[in-house]
């Protein structure tokens, strides 16, 4: 049993979590202005995990046959048998469930949303098959976790929170772009569509470069809207850090360095900035 419950764990990447939670839980401590309410903080976890979990179960469903095919992804645990589809719907239905529970307990606009908020994370999974912008949906569906939180902590909508998930709509799809190099010939051969599949590998890198950058204005942007101070500023000056050195370990498009580049680096950055907006909202 315990062996069954890693194995899903590892099917819907329970520990990217960490990329879209962290920038929720910031939406929550702005629109509280503080701390927020601990039954408010609980739901949103809550409700993160269920959208996440539910999103990358659909992802690894739709995405079973072509993984067979792919070298890189042959592996997972829907392709070689380990976990069957009828039980990776159970987990989606499960985490579906999970969701809306949340979203009830939150308040009457989350529950009212939250069609539209599952419209994007489950679709996103179909994507590439007719889209090289499939990367910036994938930034939309985490860039609506601190839109989602802020409602959920005042019930209300406040455009002061776009800047936000503007950044990170635009940090995802930079490092999503990264990422999808490992996958570019395979994708091309596949008929499957993305930035580096269209485009090529210097291109792509130049996209990336320039989604981080914009992305960098969004978070800077917050300061101004919300008065923080100078905690918020060096919180500001270590993701900048972070990205520039994500961007020369995969320079030049060194496969072998963009499984750090993505999975470590980027969790630091959502992580750091959360923790300097706590520790500028408490002085």
């Amino acid at each position: 049993m315990v062996r069954e419950l890693f194995a899903y764990g590892r099917m819907i990447k329970f520990s990217h979590t960490i990329f879209a939670l962290p920038f929720a839980l910031m939406g929550a401590w702005l629109a509280a202005g503080g701390v927020p309410a601990p039954r408010v903080v609980g739901w949103i976890v809550v409700a993160m995990v269920g959208a996440r979990s539910a999103a990358m179960g659909m992802n690894r469903l739709v995405d079973r046959h072509i993984d067979a095919l792919n070298p890189r992804t042959r592996e997972r645990e829907l392709p070689r048998g380990q976990i069957s589809p009828g039980a990776t719907k159970a987990v989606i239905v499960g985490a579906v469930v999970l969701f809306e529970v949340a979203a009830w307990q939150l308040n009457p606009l989350c529950l009212a949303l939250s069609p539209v908020a599952l419209a994007v994370l489950l679709g996103y999974s179909y994507t590439k098959r007719f889209t090289s912008l499939a990367h910036l949906v994938l930034g939309l569906a985490l860039g609506l976790a601190p839109l989602g939180a802020w409602i959920a902590t005042t019930g209300s909508f406040d455009p002061r929170i776009l800047p936000l998930c503007l950044g990170v709509l635009l940090w995802v799809t930079g490092f999503d772009t990264i990422y999808a190099l490992q996958d570019l010939d395979f994708d091309r051969r596949a008929g499957l569509h993305s930035i580096p599949a269209r485009l090529g590998v210097t291109p792509a890198l130049w996209i990336a470069r320039g989604c981080h950058l914009a992305a960098f204005v969004g978070f800077a942007t917050v300061e101004r809207l919300f008065h923080l101070g100078p905690l918020y500023d060096l919180g500001l000056l270590v993701v900048a850090g972070l990205m520039v050195y994500e961007h020369t370990l995969v320079r030049g498009g060194r496969m072998v360095r963009i499984e750090r580049a993505f999975f470590t680096l980027n969790g630091y950055i959502s992580v750091s900035l959360f923790c300097f907006t706590l520790l500028d909202l408490a002085r």
